[in-house]
């Protein structure tokens, strides 16, 4: 069983070492969030994926309120988020916000982490997040990059979330796939990946590799939010049939949020 619960007694998670150092504050982020329950049945679920921009949006305002407006129009039940502040001496703890403005439960997978500026990949969930892996992916003198790997129980249904933003250059998504499909190493649960892929060609090898691991699946454009031209954000299911639809966010609000549009699919148990 990959699944272990936060801050009870039961069978060691086989990561427990590598994720002992922020166990004990994720456990407190978890029982602390304002959930809204709904039914105790989950399906259908709504996830989404968002390139906030640092919570600039394309008039150059940072507007972290307008995210959590974009959020809350989409009311999804998982929000796999790129390009997010996360706090330091220098910049707004973005996630911090948006945590308190929808009430979920939050984790942080900081790819860039200095005491002047913490930025990355995020997860927010309306079920509580068992555990939290992250997956380290950068490449050579390039950007950080990395992907954040989340158990969420949804009434007890398990699901398992990778959050990711790759890398601009091809040698180096090619490198961080590679990595990524390694980490995928169970059939347990349903594995969403979600995230910014920054693959510009249809026919790149990044995405041949992930669709011959999760199968093909719809890709509506989201870049640049206000004139959408590439597909830059993906979500992938496996099993693929869990995936009934995906399609694009198009709010005036959205279009001017952040630089992408949210890409929201809907999965079936």
């Amino acid at each position: 069983m990959r699944i272990d619960t936060l801050g009870t007694a039961g069978p060691v998670h086989p990561r427990q070492g590598q994720r002992e150092a922020t166990r004990h504050a994720d456990a407190e982020l978890v029982r602390t969030a304002d959930v809204p329950l709904r039914d105790l049945n989950p399906w259908p679920l709504t996830v989404a994926t968002y390139n906030v921009h640092g919570a600039v949006g394309t008039d150059g305002v940072f507007s972290p309120q307008r995210i959590a407006q974009v959020l809350r129009e989409i009311d999804a039940d998982v929000l796999a988020l790129q390009e997010v502040p996360l706090g330091g001496t220098e910049q707004v703890d973005v996630l911090a916000l948006l945590r308190e403005e929808t009430g979920f439960f939050a984790v942080e997978g900081a790819t860039i982490d200095t005491p002047q500026r913490r930025y990355g990949n995020a997860v927010l969930s309306r079920y509580p997040i068992l555990a939290k892996q992250s997956l380290d992916l950068s490449f050579g003198s390039r950007e950080p990059r990395g992907a954040l790997d989340a158990d969420i129980d949804c009434h007890g249904h398990m699901l398992r979330v990778v959050a990711t933003h790759l890398g601009l250059k091809p040698a180096e998504r090619r490198d961080q796939i590679k990595r990524l499909l390694q980490a995928f190493d169970t059939d347990q649960a349903p594995v969403i990946l979600m995230g910014d892929v920054n693959e510009w060609f249809m026919w790149g090898r990044t995405l041949r590799w992930l669709v011959s691991h999760f199968e093909a699946a719809p890709a509506p454009r989201t870049f640049p939010s206000r004139w959408p031209l590439f597909a830059l954000d993906r979500i992938w299911i496996s099993p693929r049939q869990r995936l009934l639809q995906v399609n694009v966010h198009r709010t005036p609000l959205a279009r001017v949020a952040s630089d992408h549009l949210p890409l929201v699919a809907h999965i079936d148990g």
